[in-house]
């Protein structure tokens, strides 16, 4: 295993280098996001192209392909001919002088260290011919719910932002949870801990562990919530009225 890790990570700064060089191009490091949905993906190719695959791992790279190509997709329709993301804004400003070289490391290097530690529950599935059992059947079925959640939400909050600019979307997945797309996505990824569960291999946790984090604290919810009351009026009654992240009921 710790050898396809450490090709895998190689591979990973390869590509945030390829991405950080486009960056110099742009003037913009926005696509990150894009790229982040590709590691994974890059990941599990090297995985499939040093083993044999099994119904598990089949199944599982149905899965990493469906996951991967529709956030890309998403992300990169949405960011397309815009100005730099604000949350990018900010780390250039706070990071001048030389933020375009510096970027290398805080943005396109950091992103690929922070996927290759997702990879470390991706890549048992591949390297230790596991059998489909209950709590894998838990697994898939926990990861392939949070995929079509957090594509719904996606395609709700799109269709809304259409017509209702700067207005707080409150319907569908959004009226029971301010962030029903992060929480698709916390369940892909304690979804695919449980599939990659065997016993063998604590440490695996740590990739559920920090996507919860990241969707919590760093890149997430908090992250985009402390500017946006400041931009959508209704926001601030919103967040009294919904849950920031798990599903429930409204509070009376």
């Amino acid at each position: 295993m710790l050898d396809t890790y450490i090709t895998i990570v190689m591979y990973f700064l390869a590509f945030g280098l390829v991405g950080w060089a486009l960056s110099l191009y742009l003037k913009n490091v926005t696509h990150v996001d894009s790229m982040w949905a590709l590691f994974p993906l890059l990941g599990s190719v090297v995985c499939i192209q040093k083993f044999p695959l099994n119904s598990i791992e089949l199944i599982f790279s149905f899965f990493i392909i469906l996951w991967s190509l529709r956030l890309f997709l998403y992300l990169t329709k949405r960011n397309w001919g815009k100005q730099e993301d604000k949350r990018y804004q900010v780390i250039r400003q706070n990071n001048e002088p030389f933020f375009k070289y510096k970027s290398l490391y805080i943005i396109f290097w950091l992103q690929a260290m922070m996927a290759s530690v997702l990879m470390i529950s991706i890549i048992p599935i591949y390297t230790d011919n596991l059998s489909i059992n209950p709590l894998s059947i838990i697994g898939i079925s926990i990861a392939f719910f949070g995929l079509a959640y957090e594509a719904i939400a996606d395609w709700q909050l799109s269709r809304f932002l259409k017509n209702n600019k700067n207005q707080v979307m409150d319907q569908g997945l959004w009226y029971h949870s301010r962030h029903p797309n992060y929480f698709g996505e916390f369940l892909v990824w304690w979804g695919i801990y449980l599939i990659s569960f065997n016993g063998l291999y604590s440490f695996t946790i740590l990739s559920p562990l920090l996507m919860s984090l990241l969707l919590f604290k760093v890149s997430g919810a908090e992250l985009l919530e402390s500017t946006i009351v400041s931009r959508r009026p209704g926001y601030e009654k919103y967040i009294q009225d919904t849950s920031m992240f798990f599903p429930w009921f409204k509070k009376k």
